[in-house]
């Protein structure tokens, strides 16, 4: 069943969400976009939806709700989230279209840099009473001709059994079910950790009443995170998903991909095994 306790809130989640991505792009650095392409995007953004007011005829009373709403997104700091959701799946589609090894899906806005490095067989930081059903998940980090990558770093972060992210709801210690693992000298990691939940992006702020608006539903189905990276090779960001799963097939993020689907073995103990290995190309 499906955790019906309630969503940290969205101003929570918009603050912090904010702060990470403000210190993610520092470390990143900026896209470098040229006048001459930022002209062209933002051209054809404003063509696109000026083509909409005219041919769905929006009126004046529906412009100044729109108006409001986008302050409101603004205020309450749900940029990121409302980026996340709805229009990075395009993006991130666009880029693996020159992608090759193993495939990609969003980041999200629940990303935390510069978190603590952890040996190739490891066990997340938990709680000691951590809920939920243990989770090891294992594999091996290759290059494009199948050679292990040792060092390979696994950017690991997941929600707990309730479908919360540390950092992102009060409870929750910091770092909890987060960590960056290392492969050993075959390229291989071992994670113990649990089996996440889905959960509800925060419907009490202005994204949420966007979707109460439209009828559509705020779920996103159980999944890991990871960022694999490894010296001289292209950084993967994916998610991994569970068969089965509920809304694995109405995703509001859109992200979920049929070769991202894990099918975990259930153990004699009660947990889940999964095993799924990453290949990475040249940068």
């Amino acid at each position: 069943m499906t955790t019906t306790q309630p969503s940290p809130t969205a101003a929570g989640s918009g603050a912090s969400a904010s702060d990470a991505f403000r210190a993610s792009t520092e470390r990143r650095g900026s896209a470098g976009t040229s006048q001459e392409r930022a002209d062209r995007l933002l051209s054809r953004t404003l063509a696109a939806i000026h083509q909409v007011i005219r041919e769905e005829e929006v009126s004046y009373p529906e412009f100044q709700t729109v108006k409001r709403w986008l302050m409101e997104v603004g205020e309450g700091g749900e940029w990121p989230l409302f980026l996340d959701v709805f229009f990075e799946h395009e993006v991130e589609k666009v880029a693996a279209r020159t992608q090759r090894g193993s495939v990609g899906s969003i980041e999200g806005p629940y990303y935390l840099p510069g978190q603590r490095r952890l040996g190739s067989v490891a066990t997340l930081p938990m709680r000691p009473d951590e809920k939920g059903a243990r989770l090891v998940f294992s594999g091996q980090v290759r290059d494009l001709d199948g050679a292990a990558l040792a060092g390979a770093e696994i950017d690991f972060w997941q929600a707990d059994a309730d479908g919360y992210y540390s950092g992102f709801a009060p409870d929750l210690p910091e770092g909890n079910l987060r960590g960056v693992i290392v492969t050993d000298d075959q390229g291989r990691f071992e994670i113990t950790s649990v089996l996440p939940a889905p959960y509800q992006i925060p419907t009490d702020g202005p994204t949420g009443a966007l979707i109460a608006a439209a009828g559509w539903h705020p779920w996103r189905p159980a999944h890991l995170h990871l960022m694999v990276r490894a010296d001289g090779h292209r950084q993967i960001t994916t998610q991994l998903y569970f068969a089965g799963g509920e809304w694995l097939g109405s995703d509001i993020a859109s992200a979920t991909k049929d070769e991202l689907v894990l099918d975990p073995e259930r153990q004699a103990d009660g947990g889940y095994t999964a095993v799924y290995d990453f290949v990475l190309e040249p940068a």
